[in-house]
């Protein structure tokens, strides 16, 4: 016990639980994926009814126009019926690797040719291209994009005639995390040393006319992905966090189209048994919901964002708070301990809060939540045994000859324990009573 309630003992529990962080397994990567969830959760749905349209493929769909995959000329017709009901953008999250069977890819060709349609890519090691249409980037800082970027061996895509037709190509990969649900899309990856744009960058490139985008990169990781007037903030990796309380006008191929008003309008299929729903904290979406909601996160400048610095941050941070918990509990009365532990996790609790409602940055407050909490009760539990055994030892060594009082007054303070005694100027009266004998 002696070496269980040593301050050192307290010391290696805090530096065991922060190696842990460090490490950063499984299970506390899930812990903070869950309290950012709860961060998320707290932004308002927002109703886009005149922002972004979602066309969905669904079972009224493959009701009306038969078995699915549907043959090209049908595209061409779809391409046909959005721009008489006044679509903007038009983008396709569904995917034409193989000619048609039906001889239709040179008419859905043209009709690609002309109205701003910009079609899905998927990085794949799987696939079988090893290159695909894609725009060229600009790259600035003192880091190489290569070095942290998503890297892939293959590519999915359509077949060359509708790509080279395309406005514009962009990966639909989202970036599952540990628990298998999607929070983050790759706004840049790699391929074979190239840089390929996510759909949703790629749908605001094109939107707003640009040429290329620009990535920003320093030492430890990409920073920004930036298409004027955007600057969208990323992980090191290059990814982005999306806002799912997004609630989009969704409209069922098949049915009679209203008037679009020049809004974008993402193509996707959502048949059962066709199309394999996204897992999200907010439950399953199809794919161009994904990444409907991720354009409009970016238009929004809606920057969700966990910066490349926020790691170390945390890590500093709870050290610091940890140390400073151990030497209260040691060197202070019981409720300046107390007052000291309960003022250091309000000010991490504040301190993550003030960072997600004023700039949306993401940090764990779970984590150092419980490091304080483990390293208080160490050290509360060490101080008070070796207080206990103290006190315990006094009243065994002085219990048989001094006053019960002068007993607990010692256990209050040891430090009147000391060698040599106290030298004091002191009058003393002695009596005696008539009669003591007797009345003894």
């Amino acid at each position: 016990m002696k070496y269980l309630t040593s301050i050192w003992t307290t010391i290696i529990l805090a530096s065991l639980l922060i190696g842990i962080r460090v490490s950063d397994p499984t299970p506390v990567e899930q812990l903070r994926l869950n309290t950012f969830d709860s961060y998320i959760r707290t932004i308002p749905e927002t109703d886009f009814g005149n922002g972004v349209v979602l066309l969905n493929i669904g079972e009224e769909a493959l009701a009306k126009y038969g078995q699915y995959p549907f043959p090209r000329h049908q595209y061409a017709q779809m391409l046909s019926d959005l721009r008489e009901a006044n679509a903007g953008m038009i983008g396709f999250t569904i995917m034409f690797p193989e000619a048609d069977r039906f001889a239709g890819d040179e008419v859905f060709a043209s009709w690609i040719n002309s109205n701003g349609v910009i079609l899905a890519q998927d990085a794949d090691p799987d696939g079988r291209s090893k290159t695909a249409p894609y725009i060229g980037t600009v790259t600035f800082g003192s880091g190489d994009p290569l070095d942290w970027l998503i890297k892939y061996d293959g590519l999915v895509t359509n077949i060359p005639q509708l790509e080279k037709e395309a406005w514009g190509h962009g990966l639909i990969n989202a970036m599952p995390e540990v628990d298998g649900l999607v929070r983050r899309i790759p706004l840049v990856s790699q391929i074979n040393d190239e840089l390929y744009p996510s759909f949703a960058l790629e749908t605001i490139r094109v939107m707003q006319d640009r040429l290329s985008y620009t990535i920003k990169v320093n030492e430890v990781g990409v920073e920004e992905v930036i298409i004027r007037p955007f600057r969208i903030p990323s992980d090191a990796n290059g990814s982005f966090w999306i806002n799912p309380n997004y609630k989009f006008t969704e409209i069922e191929y098949g049915s009679e189209l209203p008037n679009l008003g020049g809004q974008a309008v993402f193509i996707g299929l959502t048949a059962k048994g066709l199309a394999s729903q996204i897992p999200t904290p907010a439950g399953l979406m199809p794919a161009h919901q994904i990444q409907a909601a991720a354009i409009q996160s970016i238009m929004d400048e809606v920057s969700i964002s966990r910066p490349v610095w926020t790691d170390l941050l945390e890590i500093l941070v709870m050290s610091i708070g940890a140390l400073v918990i151990v030497l209260a509990v040691y060197h202070l009365p019981i409720v300046w301990s107390m007052i000291i532990f309960f003022a250091t996790v309000a000010s991490s609790v504040g301190a993550s809060f003030y960072f997600w409602y004023e700039s949306q940055i993401l940090l764990d407050m779970t984590y150092s939540m419980i490091l304080y909490i483990m390293t208080f009760a160490s050290s509360s539990f060490s101080n008070f045994y070796k207080q206990f055994m103290l006190r315990q030892q006094i009243k065994k060594q002085f219990e048989t000859y001094l006053d019960p009082k002068q007993v607990y007054l010692l256990q209050k303070n040891p430090e009147l324990l000391r060698l040599g005694g106290d030298r004091k100027e002191m009058s003393f009266l002695f009596m005696d009573i008539c009669g003591f004998t007797p009345i003894s």
